[in-house]
């Protein structure tokens, strides 16, 4: 038998080896995805970090859809955003700090940080010749690489005591811009045969403006591409314990392997296209309507494609409107609605007001469609999410499609290293296990001769 051949009979077992009667998940009590059947999470844990609502519960235990509200340490995430805005400052290390303390800064506080993280986000020669050398063509998987990498430079790796834990966080918020950015460029270089460009971050610059100017270049960006890439890390820089991602690092934290393990996990978590990958997934789809509407301001072509789309006859034929709904906001997302306010902005300025408002006609007829084709199945309210603009920002500014997803993890570090010290810390640790019950028949053991 050669190798082809075990493969097949190995692959066509899978189907009868992974099925399980979906009716007896209820049967049992299971909570398929740690989900409820009202679809709200299963509580798992408690935590001071951030909170996401988008329903209240009712006496009657049913749930009532409220417009989205996300609180970082008890902050509204838009009272931050437009406090921030009104000073007219960028305000990602600011959010840095107000995650990782749980209060924010005072002055001294901020420029200390700003100066710290600045400084932290050069890599040495090594790690930079080490990145140079990683082949691929996902950066997500090279940003990982990378990341368990750090572990052989760290001189305390497997330190978990808070003023350790302070550290490696500092460092690794610091350095995935850097890694980011020259992943990038040894893609390009590698995979589309450009000039391989190794620009040295500034000392005295925010993280949003050295990303770009490492990704682009000196003078290649305006201050409003900074301003509006500072508000996308700021709005994913966490997003509760219960996302994927964060619950992966909580997870493997609880077993108190080291940080860049636990980080490592979060950001093969985030890859997913159901989690940090949909961002391109909706861009795609965008460009994709471009090309089949012929009239961006017809309401009638935009329901017929959307349609297309949820008969699974358009698009990447699965079914999915991408950027529409979410497992927790139901009538608005509020990282959505801070994002598009600017991104109206930005689209006047790089000239692209008809593609934004064509976007913006997609939103409203997205939702009014998928609740018409889905009725009675579909749940009471849903609405677009972050990525549905997101992507759209980040190629307007001019950044490529590879670094949309690892933007995601530039920013979400902040929130998983606040999860990992919690976890780490709590006064009554606990290692996370869930139960899983077994429902496969028994069989015995029969000799190789007789098989």
């Amino acid at each position: 038998m050669d190798n082809e051949q075990l493969t097949r009979i190995l692959s066509d077992s899978i189907a009868f080896t992974s099925n399980i009667d979906k009716a007896l998940f209820s049967k049992m009590g299971v909570k398929r995805g740690l989900r409820n059947e009202d679809h709200s999470g299963v509580l798992a844990g408690l935590t001071r970090v951030g909170d996401v609502v988008g329903y209240e519960r009712q006496a009657d235990g049913t749930l009532k859809p409220i417009p989205g509200k996300l609180y970082y340490r008890g902050m509204d995430v838009e009272e931050l955003v437009k406090g921030i805005q009104t000073e007219n400052r960028l305000g990602f290390e600011e959010t840095t700090y107000l995650l990782l303390s749980g209060k924010l800064p005072t002055k001294e506080e901020l420029d200390a940080v700003q100066s710290l993280l600045a400084q932290t986000m050069p890599l040495n020669h090594t790690a930079t010749m080490n990145i140079l050398s990683l082949k691929g063509k996902n950066i997500m998987n090279i940003l990982a690489r990378s990341v368990l990498e750090l572990y052989a430079y760290d001189e305390n790796p497997d330190d978990i005591s808070p003023e350790n834990l302070v550290r490696q966080s500092i460092n690794l918020i610091a350095k995935f811009p850097t890694i980011i950015a020259y992943a990038y460029q040894v893609l390009r270089h590698d995979q589309m045969g450009r000039s391989l460009h190794i620009r040295h971050p500034y000392e005295d610059r925010s993280v949003a403006e050295n990303f770009l100017f490492m990704m682009k270049g000196r003078d290649q960006y305006t201050e409003l591409d900074v301003k509006i890439l500072d508000l996308a890390l700021i709005l994913h820089a966490e997003h509760g314990g219960g996302n994927n991602s964060t619950f992966s690092v909580r997870v493997t934290s609880s077993t108190e392997t080291d940080t860049y393990s636990a980080i490592a996990a979060g950001i093969g978590s985030l890859k997913g296209p159901l989690h940090g990958g949909a961002n391109i997934k909706v861009q795609g789809m965008l460009e994709d309507m471009k090309k089949n509407v012929s009239d961006w301001t017809s309401v009638e072509q935009i329901d017929n494609y959307l349609l297309k789309i949820l008969r699974k006859e358009a698009f990447d034929r699965t079914g999915l409107i991408y950027g529409i709904g979410h497992a927790v906001y139901t009538i608005s997302d509020p990282r959505a609605d801070l994002l598009k306010s600017m991104a109206r902005d930005l689209a006047i300025e790089k000239g692209r007001l008809e593609e934004f408002e064509f976007m913006e006609l997609i939103e409203q007829r997205a939702v009014e469609v998928f609740l018409g084709y889905k009725k009675e199945t579909a749940k009471a309210r849903t609405c677009i999410n972050v990525d549905f603009y997101s992507g759209f920002v980040y190629d307007a500014i001019g950044l490529p499609s590879e670094v949309f997803t690892p933007l995601f993890a530039m920013a979400r570090i902040v929130g998983w290293s606040a999860h990992r010290i919690e976890e780490l810390n709590f006064t009554s640790k606990r290692l996370i296990r869930p139960a899983y019950k077994n429902v496969r028949e028994m069989q015995s053991f029969i000799p190789i001769n007789e098989r």
